[in-house]
C-alpha cells in the first residue's frame, strides 16, 4: 500500500542512502525517484528548492516536504515517539526485537510500568524477515513484519511504552540508581534493565563497500529485495541466512549467484538441498569478494578463487551481503557491564570466567555484572540466535 512517501536523490548520495535505510529500518514504505535518470523529477525538485538542486528531497502525501532531513526530523515527520513523559519505569528495555518485545509483555503483565528503547524497527531483524517458519501457532508459517505488528498491538494493549528512533548511549548506576540516557540527552530511571539490542549484519571490510551501502549493496533481502524484480543479483555468505535470503531473493531477481568463501555450505541440510537444486541459484565455491567498483552505482564484483587465484569480475545488478552478525553493544564499552572478546554481553555462569568479576555468588542465568541490569537475546554471549 503507497504511503505516499517520494524520496528524490542519486545513488551516490550518502544523505539519500542514510534517509532510505531510515524508513526501510522502520517499515515504512517509499517511492525512489533518481534525478539523474528523471528529468522530469529534477525539475520538480529545482522547483520545491527555489532553483537549487538538493538531495535528499522528501515529499509527503499532505502536500509537504523535507530537504536534506536528518533522522530526528524524519522521526518527527513521521510522528515516532522519541521522548517519553515520565522519567522512572519499573522496567526499561533496551531493543525492541523477539526477546524484548517478550519481556516487555510478561513485565507488563504483571503490573510493571515498562518502556522499550529502539533506533529501528519494532520487531528487530524479524520483522523484516520474509517469513517465520519456527513460531509455534503458526502452521504455514507468518511474515515476519505480521508478526511483529501483532506483538507491539499485544505490547501496548497491556501499557508498554515504546520509543522508536531513539539510541541508548549509556547506562549506568550513579549513586545506586540504574539510569539509561538516549541520544537526545534525556535521562530515565529504572528499577530494572533488561539488554535486548540484538546483533547487526557484518560487512566484507573490502574496497567500494561503503560506497555501495544503499547503491547496490545490500543487507536486508526483505528491504531491499523487491528493487531488483526481473534482475540478477548475488550473494555473499556460506550460512543458513544466506542460503534463506538466496532462496527469498528469487521472488523477485531471476537469478541469484551465491559466493561462498569456503569449500561448502554450512547450512542446515534442507536449505542446502534446496539450494543446489534450485536451477535459478548458482553457487562458486573458495570464492572471495575482493573488491566492488562502480560510478555511483555498483557496477562490478571483483572476486578471486582461492584455489587457484584467478581473479573474475561479475556484474550482478545488486550483491546482498550475509555473512554474520555483531553485537549492539558499543555504549556498554567502559561500563560495569562485562562484555566477552567478541562484544556479547557476558551473563550468568559465564561471568565467573572473567577476569573482572568478583562476586562471590552464583549469578542468574540473564544477569549481567551490573545490578540490576540484564540481557536477552542475540547480544548476550552464548545465547541462541533463533525467534
Amino acid at each position: 500500500m503507497s504511503t505516499g512517501i517520494t524520496v528524490y536523490g542519486a545513488y551516490w548520495c550518502p544523505d539519500c542512502r542514510r534517509s532510505k535505510r531510515f524508513l526501510s529500518e522502520h517499515q515504512i514504505g517509499y517511492d525512489w525517484v533518481d534525478i539523474e535518470q528523471d528529468e522530469e523529477a529534477r525539475a520538480h525538485v529545482e522547483k520545491l528548492n527555489d532553483g537549487k538542486r538538493i538531495i535528499p528531497t522528501i515529499t509527503f502525501a499532505d502536500g509537504s516536504f523535507l530537504v536534506e532531513p536528518s533522522n530526528a526530523e524524519l522521526a518527527e515527520k513521521l510522528n515516532l515517539t522519541t521522548r517519553d513523559p515520565h522519567e522512572y519505569h519499573d522496567v526499561t528495555i533496551v531493543g525492541a526485537g523477539p526477546a524484548g518485545l517478550t519481556a516487555a509483555i510478561y513485565a507488563a503483565r504483571d503490573g510493571f510500568s515498562v518502556m522499550v528503547i529502539d533506533e529501528g524497527a519494532l520487531g528487530g531483524q524479524a520483522s523484516t524477515t520474509g517469513m517465520l517458519d519456527n513460531f509455534p501457532g503458526f502452521p504455514e508459517g507468518i511474515q515476519g513484519a505480521e508478526w511483529a505488528a501483532r506483538v507491539v498491538k499485544q505490547a501496548r494493549r497491556y501499557g508498554v511504552e515504546f520509543l522508536q528512533a531513539q539510541t541508548v548511549v549509556g547506562v549506568a548506576r550513579p549513586n545506586g540508581v540504574l539510569c539509561v540516557t538516549t541520544g537526545d540527552g534525556s535521562e530515565y530511571g529504572s528499577g530494572a534493565v533488561l539488554l535486548a539490542t540484538g546483533a547487526d549484519y557484518r560487512r566484507l571490510g573490502i574496497e567500494g563497500e561503503e560506497d555501495f551501502i544503499g547503491a547496490g549493496v545490500h543487507f536486508c533481502a526483505t528491504c531491499d529485495g523487491p528493487f531488483y524484480k526481473g534482475k540478477e543479483v548475488a550473494v555473499v555468505g556460506g550460512g543458513n541466512s544466506a542460503a534463506e535470503e538466496s532462496l527469498g531473493l528469487l521472488r523477485f531477481a531471476t537469478h541469484v549467484t551465491l559466493l561462498v568463501r569456503g569449500p561448502r555450505l554450512k547450512a542446515s541440510r534442507l536449505l542446502i538441498d534446496k539450494v543446489t537444486a534450485n536451477p535459478q541459484i548458482t553457487v562458486r565455491y573458495n570464492t572471495v569478494v575482493t573488491r566492488l567498483a562502480g560510478d555511483g552505482r555498483l557496477e562490478t564484483v571483483h572476486v578471486r578463487e582461492k584455489d587457484s587465484g584467478r581473479e573474475d569480475v561479475l556484474s550482478p545488478d545488486g550483491l546482498f551481503v550475509f555473512i554474520g552478525q555483531q553485537p549492539n553493544s558499543g555504549f556498554l564499552k567502559g561500563s560495569e557491564v562485562l562484555l566477552d572478546d567478541y562484544g556479547y554481553i557476558l551473563t550468568g555462569h559465564a561471568l565467573k570466567h572473567h577476569s573482572a568479576w568478583h562476586g562471590d555468588y552464583e549469578p542468574e542465568v540473564l544477569e549481567t555484572s551490573m545490578p540490576g541490569v540484564f540481557a536477552a537475546g542475540d547480544v548476550r554471549a552464548g545465547s541462541t540466535k533463533q525467534v
